[in-house]
């Protein structure tokens, strides 16, 4: 599997990126083994992960999926052949909540901990903090990566002009930027990141990482009448898509599955792999059979029709 570099940064990473959510709630130890084991024996790179995962479930504290990956580290001496992404900021702890400096530094530290391993390859800001001064969170995230813990930055739901002034901050003051971004982008849900925040990706070299490539599920055509919402639970936040454009781009993927073969899961991903700026879209798996058939999203080529169509229907 071809290789893309990670925006101006030294990695390089294939070009899907495996979500880490599930793994230790919706995917147990030997379901969260078997699909690490999976991507990775498939050619897979990158594992997405959070401090945060899974603490909205009863009964948990989070750090629940670091915790599983750091086992699987252990367990199958892969650690060398993965890169490994997770983020701060979203679970409050030592050291305070968001940003704060402190927080920054008890929570890499945690995470490194669960994690088993003395780097994170990707670290990212979870969400924006406007409440900490944008030098402050950076020169915490600089100490990380003066000392090894970390090697690339990144910054996950920021706006772009909070994503510009970081930056601006982080050269002015010589500290380490964020040279990835992962925002929410799918073929449902674009306007998050088309338009100044892409164009300013584009334009400064910053890696893309979408999260919610398919949607929560939606894009894999698993919901498409008023009756299929009561499939999950995730089923009532449906609703809405299938009032709005949903239905009309459930329809060109149909198309574009007739004519290609692809599930509409590997078109909804192959879609995101061939946007401008996009390095590579997340995507979970809870089974080995489930990531064997997101995989091959990887080297699908749709035809430039094919990706209008699907562009137009989703505008």
């Amino acid at each position: 599997m071809s290789k893309r570099r990670l925006g101006a940064s030294d990695l390089e990473i294939t070009p899907l990126v495996l979500g880490g959510n599930v793994f230790g709630w919706t995917a147990d130890r030997a379901a969260s083994f078997a699909v690490l084991d999976a991507f990775v024996d498939s050619g897979g790179t990158m594992i997405d992960t959070a401090d945060v995962y899974s603490a909205w479930v009863p009964g948990h504290q989070g750090g629940e999926s670091e915790a599983m990956i750091g086992e699987w580290l252990r367990h199958s001496g892969k650690r060398d052949q993965v890169q490994i992404a997770t983020k701060v900021g979203m679970l409050p702890g030592e050291g305070g909540e968001k940003l704060a400096p402190a927080r920054i530094a008890a929570a890499c530290d945690a995470s490194l901990r669960r994690l088993g391993t003395d780097r994170i390859d990707l670290y990212f800001a979870h969400q924006d903090d406007e409440a900490v001064p944008q030098e402050a969170a950076l020169e915490a995230f600089g100490k990380l990566v003066a000392a090894g813990k970390v090697r690339v930055l990144g910054a996950s739901n920021f706006h772009a002009a909070r994503l510009q002034s970081a930056n601006d901050a982080a050269r002015a003051a010589g500290l380490p930027h964020y040279q990835v971004l992962q925002p929410e982008y799918n073929l449902v849900s674009r306007h998050k990141f088309e338009g100044e925040l892409e164009d300013y990706c584009i334009a400064h070299n910053i890696g893309v990482v979408p999260y919610y490539g398919l949607a929560s599920g939606f894009l894999t055509g698993k919901y498409r009448t008023a009756d299929d919402l009561g499939k999950s639970i995730r089923g009532g936040r449906m609703g809405d898509l299938l009032a709005g454009k949903g239905r009309k781009v459930l329809d060109a993927m149909d198309g574009v599955a007739a004519e290609s073969g692809a599930t509409l899961a590997q078109i909804a991903l192959a879609w995101l792999i061939a946007q401008p700026g996009v390095t590579a879209p997340i995507a979970s798996a809870t089974s080995a059979a489930q990531l064997a058939e997101l995989m091959p999203a990887t080297t699908l080529t749709l035809t430039r029709d094919q990706l209008t169509r699907l562009t137009d229907a989703g505008a």
